[in-house]
């Protein structure tokens, strides 16, 4: 397979989301580590972004809210290149009204090879972790020579 480089800056960009019952708990975890993630741009879903903004005093831009469809625009700038690390803290015991947005949004974390954080442990692993304070590049599959050898080989067999 063929892949492409992706560089991650020091300086990460940086998406917080989290469910309404997880906002309490993705709140406490930036205000733990607020020293950290204030070297680091950060972005999030609507009412995420207003909360930690408004409660912990750090900068984050904020999207529209995640089932109005603000989890695809974080897959969107996943996508583009413009997020570097997803910290989602999801409540895995209930059913979210977006959950296909959701999906969607681990989908494209993961075509693009972006670290993802779905609890506080894997949360406090990432930003804990030396990599953070580097540059780093991540390798991506690059789909588009992946699909066009597909389609060629199927068309070579018809």
């Amino acid at each position: 397979m063929e892949y492409m480089a992706a560089k991650m800056d020091v300086q990460k960009n940086i998406a917080l989301v989290a469910h309404d019952n997880m906002k309490k708990e993705l709140i406490e975890w930036v205000k733990v580590n607020k020293g950290i993630l204030k070297k680091h741009f950060l972005c999030g879903t609507g009412t995420t972004a207003k909360l930690i903004s408004e409660t912990v005093e750090l900068p984050v831009r904020a999207y529209k809210s995640g089932p109005l469809g603000g989890d695809q625009q974080i897959g969107s700038r996943i996508a583009e290149g413009d997020i570097d690390l997803l910290i989602f803290f999801w409540d895995p015991l209930e059913a979210q009204p977006h959950d296909p947005d959701v999906k969607a949004l681990l989908r494209i974390a993961v075509l693009y090879d972006v670290p993802v954080a779905n609890n506080r442990a894997t949360a406090d692993f990432i930003l804990t972790s030396p990599l953070m304070y580097n540059e780093y590049e991540r390798s991506i599959i690059d789909y588009n020579k992946l699909m066009n050898k597909r389609t060629k080989e199927t068309l070579l067999k018809e």
